[in-house]
């Protein structure tokens, strides 16, 4: 669950950093930002759906 709510939280700040450079019209920086944004937040959901379905953190082997 760490995990999660942590790549959860760097998608938030990678939207906040969109956000703040397209004021600055830094189009470079938007485009590292955006991409970011659509991998962290991919793999949290993902996480999260994980964590919901199996019921726990990783898969234990048994």
């Amino acid at each position: 669950m760490f995990l999660s709510i942590t790549l959860l939280l760097v998608a938030v700040l990678c939207a906040v950093a969109i956000v703040r450079e397209l004021r600055k019209k830094n189009f470079i920086a938007v485009g590292f930002a955006a991409l970011s944004f659509v991998v962290f937040g991919a793999f949290s959901i993902a996480t999260i759906i994980s964590i919901i379905t199996t019921g726990g953190g990783a898969p234990t082997g048994h």
